[in-house]
């Protein structure tokens, strides 16, 4: 049994945040922007392995001995709202895999959906108050309610315009029309979202939603639009058609510790904040907005959940003084737990585990490895199952299988 240090390079991601991965581990800031720090064997961006010659990677090393991490930790910054997407299921994963390479669609091209037979289950623990997500669609009334604020506060001088080019409210009133077919179940959720991403008569709704967000403030208006919502994301993301789509999302705002689960086909976003996620190590991503890359709506509203429900974000659970879990909902989807580790603790590890060091210093050791000094900013990779004992205080996660 072994113990590992490891280390990775910053993701650059635009939507990411100058420096502040580098200041959360203690280190020198740097001036680019740090989207995402990886800790695993993901062939993309494997963690270096720095004091081990035999594997200069963690993905040589699951090569190299057979071993498998089935999972991909990692810290998240984000200044800017990230795409709207969803993942599959493990069997859509499998079966869309296999069809994109029968029909030999190379394996890093643009249009693929498919990069590998795996789902990719994820969860985001908050490492701070005003993490902010889009998860799941609202009931169609709320919607509806939404939608009228917005016809309500649009200037009506915007529907003098020529006839060929459809005014504001006109374009809202077709969004309405068709939510209010989805709530007199006439049609699905599903036709709505097609509509706003590729009809070109949708095209005036996102102009709309600006317009309404720069008229004079309406009392009624600002309870129900989520005008900073809007504001944000034409910021990151200019007239994209994905704007609408997100006003349909439930926005949540998480406190320090909480944590979102986000399994298969549900449609979401990251919008701003500093979290630690633990997902599937699969790439595959259907997008349904909020991006310059690929779309495909037909396959994303294939494998979309889009049952309306408001997530709810999570509590951890303690299991001892200084030791508390956080447990995404299905464990058939996610095998996977995250364990958060304050003080002086033992965890067992049903298989290869990643350990990164918040804050303080900790002594880690197992029956068969010698003890180990991880301090703030040092992240271990233990490869074999065992038993893990901690020693110290300060904060600490470790990404683990379930049991």
């Amino acid at each position: 049994m072994t113990l590992l240090r490891i280390d990775n390079r910053c993701m650059p991601y635009d939507w990411g945040s100058p420096g502040r991965i580098s200041a959360l581990l203690g280190r020198p800031g740097v001036a680019g922007r740090e989207a995402e720090l990886w800790l695993g064997a993901h062939p993309k961006a494997p963690s270096r392995i720095l004091d081990d010659p035999r594997w200069p990677d963690a993905h040589q090393w699951e090569r190299s001995t057979g071993a498998h991490l089935p999972f991909l930790l990692k810290i998240l910054a984000a200044d800017r709202p990230l795409s709207l997407q969803a993942h599959p299921t493990a069997d859509q994963a499998e079966v869309g895999f296999a069809r994109e390479e029968a029909a030999g669609i190379p394996i890093d091209a643009a249009h693929r959906n498919y990069r590998d037979p795996r789902p990719k289950p994820e969860m985001i623990v908050a490492l701070e108050d005003g993490f902010q997500a889009l998860c799941g669609f609202q009931e169609t009334a709320q919607i509806l309610g939404i939608v009228d604020a917005v016809i309500a506060r649009v200037p009506r001088e915007h529907e003098a315009a020529e006839q060929e080019t459809p005014g504001h409210v006109q374009a809202l009133s077709r969004w309405r029309a068709h939510l209010q077919q989805v709530d007199d179940g006439r049609t699905h959720l599903g036709a709505v979202v097609a509509w706003l991403l590729t009809a070109e008569e949708a095209a005036g709704v996102v102009p709309a939603l600006l317009a309404a967000e720069a008229a004079p403030r309406s009392v009624d208006a600002e309870e129900l639009a989520p005008w900073d919502l809007i504001r944000r994301l034409q910021a990151a993301h200019p007239g994209d058609p994905g704007i609408a789509v997100a006003v349909m999302l439930h926005h949540l705002t998480l406190r320090a510790g909480e944590s979102l689960w986000l399994p298969a086909g549900v449609l979401h976003a990251y919008v701003q904040g500093l979290g630690v996620e633990l997902m599937g190590p699969s790439d595959n991503v259907l997008r349904g907005g909020l991006t310059t890359k690929h779309l495909d709506v037909a396959e994303l509203l294939r494998i979309a959940d889009l049952t309306p429900g408001r997530p709810r974000p999570t509590a951890p659970m303690p299991l001892e003084e200084h030791l508390l879990a956080h447990r995404p909902e299905g464990q058939e989807q996610a095998p996977f737990e995250l364990m958060e580790i304050t003080g002086d603790t033992e965890v067992a590890t049903p298989g290869p585990s990643v350990l990164i060091v918040l804050d303080g210093t900790f002594t880690v050791s197992s029956p068969t490895s010698g003890p180990r000094t991880a301090g703030r900013g040092a992240q271990l990779l233990h490869t074999d199952p065992g038993r893990l004992r901690l020693r110290g205080a300060g904060r600490a996660f470790l990404a683990k299988l379930r049991g």
